[in-house]
């Protein structure tokens, strides 16, 4: 090819890539929808487009260390605290029973109604064993099911991937070499495969240790070198057996969000966004790839493997793999209902369809194009009907809102008091031991102490938080961590102001969401505490108190408005008004 036609090629995908999840993004739909059939339909008419020609050789092993850069960001939110009892039981069986029901019946399945050998049926099948968080996670955000299922589905996701990618390789080299292994041989290739990817993604682990606690290296290097360390590692594992890198890199993922000595620096934020650039350029890419001629013969049968899985193999999948656990028929039923497929199943194809049609392996060119259509039909039946199906089945978590209140001041525990009395599931967070213990006595949820250094850090979400509120009596510390967690939880960041006088460092220069207006800061709070004031819950319909400000209405239906310092939200019958009231507290008086 050309200079212009690279130039070319290389600006339409990446301009094709991010337009689609812009459009997605708009229309409120998982970003594959649109990503498949653009890079569909972009191969279909430009040529330039085609990532074989403008890459060649180096496509393959690009896709492979892109997709271990995914699978460590991954790796970045398992969290090994909350894969334990029947949620940890779940999880290996969905890996363990599951990958291997999955590709059983799916070869069984796909060498009749594809019309392929065995041997590509076989290829096919272990393909299509993957599901992944790049495509899980975004549905379950828009779901929002309950936090066990969705630790449950994640964990899944990210360690399928890796396994998947393993044994497409094993069958692959299986595959073409025409050999019918013995299953000892098998699974001590696979063992020592797992047995690479795993030293590798220790070696990784220790040399980030290396970086972050003995050079340590400041948000920039760190970063960097992070990603330096992930595609290092990965390419040396892969060298010494094919997708090795991908077990390597969920590894180092897990060392870096779950052991206590790896403070890592850098801000996750970063690798979100290299994430999202990856997945865009890697479908539409691997999409562009797909003709139509590809597509004639292979689309009807295609559709019959995919309701096949979803309606037969998934499920049967759930029911093994819950069986004898604690957890409810709907919740079951949910499992069983969510297994779509990724990127990892494309890129397999991808990567090995092509060498198996060169070796001439009956049937080999439908593997790529029967697994697109597979992607494609997964992905839109699960994301048009996961949400509905799961408020039916009853396992979405509850519409009202989930505060947390960062702060344990007094007056702060109080108001957390007046928000849980309102029918709130209310938690709070305070660095300070005695503050903590003031809110045990309050009888409210204590956020992990480790909560804010996570996120901040980047190991995970606030998972099931829908408000943050920053009320310490450290302006700079509101004001950063504001800015910081922004994005973090599923709904907005307040902080209190910082004084007219404050001599705070930036506070008094950041912007962002202000609660309860320019004069209700916390010398305020704390000074009208003193003189007797509380925080207290009334029904929004009653009188207030003269001298009183309202700071939240909690709604009929648990959702939380605060007062800010773009306006106070107006009050509806059947609320309640949380109020500061002057005078309504109780002084103790000296015997």
């Amino acid at each position: 090819m050309t200079t212009n036609q690279v130039l070319i090629g290389v600006g339409v995908i990446l301009v094709l890539a991010v337009g689609s999840q812009i459009l997605a993004g708009r229309l409120h739909i998982p970003a594959l929808i649109v990503l498949l059939p653009v890079g569909f339909c972009a191969g279909a008419l430009i040529d330039d487009v085609d990532p074989e020609q403008l890459l060649g050789t180096a496509f393959s092993p690009l896709v492979s260390l892109a997709v271990a850069v995914i699978l460590y960001d991954a790796g970045l939110g398992l969290d090994l605290a909350r894969l334990k009892g029947h949620t940890r039981r779940v999880v290996l069986r969905l890996i363990c029973i599951g990958v291997p029901i999955t590709g059983l019946l799916g070869t069984l399945l796909a060498a009749p109604l594809l019309g392929m050998s065995a041997r590509a049926a076989v290829m096919i099948g272990t393909i299509l064993v993957v599901s992944g968080p790049t495509v899980v996670a975004p549905l379950l955000g828009f779901v929002r099911p309950k936090d066990r299922l969705q630790h449950i589905l994640i964990w899944e996701g990210s360690l399928i991937d890796p396994v998947g990618g393993v044994l497409g390789a094993l069958v692959f080299h299986a595959v073409v070499a025409g050999s019918r292994h013995h299953l000892s041989s098998g699974m001590e290739r696979f063992l020592g495969s797992m047995g690479i990817g795993v030293a590798g993604g220790a070696v990784g682990a220790a040399l980030l240790w290396v970086l972050f606690r003995v050079l340590r290296l400041g948000e920039v290097l760190g970063t960097t070198a992070q990603l330096a360390a992930v595609i290092g590692v990965a390419a040396f594992c892969d060298v010494l057996r094919d997708d090795t890198g991908l077990i390597a890199a969920v590894v180092m993922g897990l060392a870096v969000a779950n052991l206590p000595g790896m403070d890592v620096p850098a801000r996750r934020p970063f690798f979100e966004t290299l994430v999202s650039l990856i997945l865009g350029l890697l479908f539409i890419s691997i999409s562009a790839t797909v003709t139509p001629d590809s597509l004639r013969h292979v689309w009807l049968p295609a559709l019959g493997l995919a309701a096949f899985l979803v309606l037969v193999v998934r499920p049967l999948v759930a029911v093994v793999s819950t069986f004898r656990t604690d957890l409810t028929r709907s919740e079951r039923g949910f499992i069983g209902w969510m297994a779509p497929r990724g990127i990892v199943a494309a890129a397999t194809a991808s990567t090995f369809s092509s060498e198996l049609v060169a070796q001439g392996i009956g049937g080999a060119s439908k593997i790529l194009p029967a697994t697109f259509v597979v992607i494609v039909a997964t992905v839109t039946l699960y994301g048009l009907t996961a949400s509905p199906v799961a408020r039916r089945l009853g396992v979405v978590r509850p519409s009202r809102s989930r505060p947390l209140l960062v702060g344990g001041d007094p007056w702060v525990v109080d108001l957390g008091v007046a928000l849980k009395s309102a029918g709130l599931e209310v938690l709070m967070w305070a660095g300070e031991e005695e503050q903590r213990e003031r809110i045990r006595q309050a009888g409210i949820e204590l956020a992990p102490g480790e909560l804010l250094g996570a996120a901040t850090g980047g190991a995970a979400e606030l998972e099931g938080i829908t408000a943050l509120y920053f009320l310490t009596a450290e302006d700079d510390f509101n004001a950063l961590a504001a800015v910081l967690l922004r994005g973090s939880v599923e709904g907005t960041v307040h902080r209190l102001n910082a004084p007219a006088d404050s001599h705070g460092a930036v506070a008094p220069f950041i912007g962002g969401e202000i609660l309860f207006g320019p004069d209700l800061t916390w010398p305020t709070f704390s000074r009208r505490y003193e003189d007797g004031a509380a925080v207290l819950g009334q029904p929004a319909e009653e009188a207030l108190r003269p001298g009183s400000d309202l700071l939240f209405l909690v709604r009929r239906d648990g959702r939380l408005d605060p007062v800010t310092e773009a306006g106070t939200p107006l009050p509806r019958p059947g609320d309640t008004a949380v109020l500061l009231t002057p005078g309504a507290r109780r002084t103790e008086t000296p015997e």
